[in-house]
């Protein structure tokens, strides 16, 4: 497959919003396999078709070698905890920068497999961090838009330094 070109903050279309996958063929499970190495060529854990610019609502995420990688397409969240946690979070669009960002710690989601298939799961910690991490990238909400304005403008100053 191929590595794409990733948009870099503060691209504007990483606050585009995604429209729906409508059509699972082989078209889709090429973006979805090319997103994949995208992402491994960049050291993240997900990615989103949004991150190269097509802004479908496709979502890759490989959080360990051994569950290996998985597609989620139109994925949305059907519920949350009350419950949250703090973590580290990142964008393959702003390499380098991190900081903390406080999530619900479970929820509950529906997407589509690459063949169309409607699927339903619970994720919990680092798997719900990641999930809502992306579907708010799919809903053009880049991750620093959960920070506190100040806490953004200091890590914004920072990465541009570092650039």
């Amino acid at each position: 497959m191929t590595v794409r070109t990733i948009l870099k903050y503060p691209d504007p279309g990483l606050s585009e919003p995604c429209g729906p996958v409508e059509a699972f063929d082989a078209a889709l499970g090429t973006l979805a396999h090319d997103l994949l190495d995208t992402m491994r060529a960049a050291s993240g854990v997900g990615i989103t078709a949004a991150h190269i610019g097509v802004f479908t609502r496709l979502v890759v995420l490989e959080l360990s070698k051994e569950t290996g990688p998985r597609f989620y397409a139109n994925p949305e969240i059907l519920s949350f905890s009350a419950e949250t946690m703090r973590h580290m979070e990142g964008s393959v669009s702003m390499p380098g920068a991190t900081e903390e960002v406080e999530r619900p710690r479970k929820i509950r989601f529906r997407y589509q497999d690459l063949g169309g298939a409607f699927h339903e799961e619970d994720a919990e910690g680092f798997y719900a961090i990641c999930m809502q991490h992306e579907i708010d990238q799919l809903d053009g909400v880049f991750w620093l838009k959960r920070l506190s304005r100040l806490r953004r403008d200091r890590l914004i100053r920072k990465w541009e330094k570092g650039k």
